[in-house]
């Protein structure tokens, strides 16, 4: 059984404690509405008709047939949407609209060119086999580094790049080349007395969540557009189409269902713009979901990448240099997660002499987008694999290598933020005491490996309102998309503050229509930012609430105090009221009482997280089982340790078939092979260790509660510890990802010279 362990700080009432959580029994009852569940009147469905090539110009489209199918409602294609219209419209709208409904060309087999809605299913379905497309086959290209050669397919003719910050006039596949650096890397490496430089390559892999992408809208005669869909930022859904659709905001109610899993995948939009405009022609509301095929080739998977990393220390251990190149894919338009990357691949360490580059680079597949920490796994692979090199090479053990090097509060990041008060080397420390580590691994074809990671976590904007009911309970409204439980670690946030039960809150997400204006669920930041707008929100209803006591009481409400869910009079202790008491008084001493709370919290610091991983690796298969995981994480404050342990433990399993076994199969025209989830291998249950998880709490000093982002930073290391323990138990260092049976397998022969 997997030990779960924190190492405790500051004890609160409500914060730190394991309350069920509110949503839990719509959930296990199936009572809980997703965006599939949604039934209207007169509902009509939704199919999308998607390129067969990964690279094509569109001659013409004829949906002349589809139209003339009984039941066929509306047919759309990307002449319809408003971009079509609108010559002078900025690069950014044409290549968001373009990923929305192709116009000239497809650039990635599952490009959206054609939509119908029908009175079914079925017959929207046949409708698609009526709508003839000429496409003019255009050469692929699939491959980062290919894609950056010269004389490589272009996909956007209008894509200048971007070098170190200037516009340039080069038309290439490259969007973006920019630089890092802190010190002398030059000087730094002279001063080194080990060297190790490796090169690595990663494919692309799926977020993997279980609910595919839907999405249902009214677009009503008055102007009024309202959409339902599953989706990670309700009010950053409304921004998106109201771009691609040029609609006022004000115009255009998100109504967030339920979620079934995100990881990222679930920012960008999709299906809304087209459900829109069907709903539009058809004055019907439209709904749309997508296949298991579609959700792999056509939503937004993470980057496929090249990093290469140079790395020198000194015989006593410590890094003087270091260098990194990385080369992300972005799919078919701008925006991989290249600069995270770079910013992140060197940050738990002390280096006073660093650089790192980055490339931003399209190519023939979806437009990437999000995967927990968007961009810092893949450079954690590289970067912490020559860290462990470095270790080895010098005799050190790898924590203890880190612990000499590791970034602390002051030490300053390649891209030039300095930390504030952070946890890693706590982190390093307690997976050095942990009881994996202490105990020895013994056996042929085993190894230990250690690996540490980084994220940023954010704060930004964020909104809440809450009611007190005359029973002594809360109504919390919110705007974040509840994920992960956030719900629950939002309304305990509240309820420490009135000193309630955390059950005695009943908390909701709102539309976009019923809270103010909340940033989506992403960056390691809901409990931060919304627990935040909570708490302000929950201190005005305690302040009400104290002058309502002292009016009743014909007191000064300074001499009033809410503690433990009693109201107390500072020195007449014959006065006093629990919440419930004068909740239930409300209504008769001077009406109800409410409070809305916007924030927009900048002080979210830093997550980190050092992870040990025991292999087994078969001589004989490749195969590589992973015998026991530990990882270590600095939390701030857990304020639902039961969930913070569930989201360590996810970004491991997450991270463990990154490592293993997911990847994308792209056949020499560019059409992924193994879209489904039988071909594409994600781990189960039977492929995964006990998972043990050490919650560190550093407090943050710049929340109520000491409160940090915990959501991505556990998908960094996973992918590097792992490849860090096979070299250590077969003495091959793999830099590709995935590290699967047959890749592993080569690495041997090649070692061995056996084939």
């Amino acid at each position: 059984m997997a030990s779960n362990i924190v190492l405790s700080t500051k004890e609160f009432k409500v914060v730190g404690t394991r309350p069920i959580r509110h949503d839990g029994t719509d959930k296990v009852t199936g009572r809980a509405k997703y965006g599939v569940d949604l039934q209207l009147t007169g509902l009509l469905y939704g199919k999308v008709l998607r390129s067969p090539h990964a690279h094509a110009r569109i001659r013409s489209i004829d949906i002349s047939q589809a139209l003339a199918l009984p039941g066929v409602k509306a047919v759309i294609t990307g002449q319809d949407m408003p971009v079509a219209k609108m010559p002078k419209a900025d690069q950014g709208m044409r290549f968001a609209s373009d990923n929305i409904l192709a116009r000239d060309k497809a650039l990635y087999r599952g490009h959206a060119v054609a939509a119908v809605a029908a009175a079914s299913a079925h017959v929207a379905e046949t409708a698609l086999g009526l709508i003839k497309v000429d496409y003019q086959v255009l050469p692929a290209v699939i491959g980062v580094r290919e894609a950056m050669q010269k004389g490589a397919p272009l996909l956007l003719d209008d894509l200048t790049t971007i070098e170190l910050g200037e516009k340039t006039n080069t038309h290439s596949n490259i969007a973006n080349h920019f630089k890092y650096q802190q010190g002398d890397p030059e000087a730094g490496f002279a001063q080194a007395d080990v060297v190790v430089e490796r090169e690595f390559t990663t494919s692309t892999v799926h977020q993997g969540y279980i609910e595919p992408q839907n999405a249902s809208a009214m677009w009503n005669s008055d102007g009024f557009l309202t959409i339902w869909t599953s989706t990670q930022g309700a009010f950053t859904t409304r921004e998106a189409i109201a771009k691609v659709l040029a609609v006022p905001v004000s115009k255009i109610k998100v109504v967030p269902m339920e979620i079934g899993g995100g990881f990222g995948g679930k920012i960008p939009i999709y299906l809304e713009p087209i459900a829109a405009l069907l709903s539009q022609k058809s004055a019907l509301p439209v709904k749309l979901i997508m296949s298991r095929t579609e959700v792999f080739e056509s939503t937004g998977p993470t980057s496929a990448a090249y990093v290469r990393v140079k790395m020198g220390a000194t015989r006593d251990g410590r890094i003087v240099a270091a260098e990194a190149e990385l080369a992300y894919d972005a799919g078919a338009w701008p925006g991989s997660q290249v600069t995270a990357g770079a910013q992140c691949i060197f940050a738990p360490y002390v280096i006073d002499n660093m650089r790192s580059e980055g490339y931003d680079v399209v190519v023939n597949k979806p437009k990437v987008a999000a995967y927990r920490a968007p961009g810092a796994p893949i450079a954690a692979f590289a970067g912490e694999q020559v860290v462990d090199e470095l270790s080895q090479k010098l005799g050190i053990d790898p924590i203890e290598f880190r612990l000499m090097n590791a970034a602390k509060e002051g030490t300053r990041r390649v891209d030039g933020p300095v930390f504030p008060r952070i946890g890693h080397i706590e982190c390093l420390e307690a997976a050095k005491a942990s009881a994996q580590y202490r105990t020895p691994l013994k056996g042929k074809y085993r190894g230990r490996g250690v690996a540490s990671g980084f994220w940023f976590n954010i704060g930004n904007q964020s909104s809440a309102c809450i009611g007190v009911n005359a029973d002594g309970t809360i109504t919390l409204v919110e705007g974040s998309t509840d994920i992960g439980g956030s719900r629950a670690s939002i309304a305990m946030q509240a309820a420490e503050v009135l000193g309630i039960r955390a059950e005695d809150v009943r908390p909701s997400v709102g539309d976009t229509d019923s809270v103010g204006y909340t940033f989506l669920t992403g960056g390691s930041r809901v409990t931060f930012a919304t627990g935040w707008a909570a708490y302000e929100c929950a201190q005005d209803i305690k302040r009400k609430m104290i002058q309502r006591a002292a009016t009743i009481w014909e007191v000064d409400a300074k001499d009033v105090d809410l503690v433990d869910g009693v109201f107390l009079h500072k020195s007449d202790p014959d006065l006093k009221l629990t919440f419930k008491d004068l909740a239930g008084q409300l209504n008769s001493t001077g009406g109800p009482i409410s409070s809305q709370a916007s924030v927009d919290p900048r002080g979210s610091t830093n997550a980190f997280s050092t992870q040990v991983a025991d292999v087994e690796v078969d001589p004989d298969t490749g195969k590589v089982t992973i015998l026991d995981f530990t990882i270590v994480q600095d939390a701030g404050k857990a304020v639902h340790p039961s969930y913070v342990e569930g989201q360590m433990q996810g970004g491991v399993v997450q991270g463990i078939g990154w490592a293993l076994n997911e990847e994308y199969f792209f056949n020499k025209d560019g059409q992924m092979v193994n879209s489904s989830f039988l071909d594409y291998r994600m781990p189960t249950s039977l492929d995964l260790p006990m998972i043990n998880t050490i919650i560190v709490e550093v407090a943050n000093p710049r929340h109520p509660f000491g409160v940090r982002g915990v959501g991505e930073v556990p998908i960094v290391p996973p992918m590097a510890a792992i490849a860090n323990a096979i070299s250590r138990a077969i003495g091959v260092r793999m830099t590709h990802l995935p590290m699967s049976p047959g890749a592993v397998l080569e690495a041997l022969w090649a070692k061995n010279g056996t084939k």
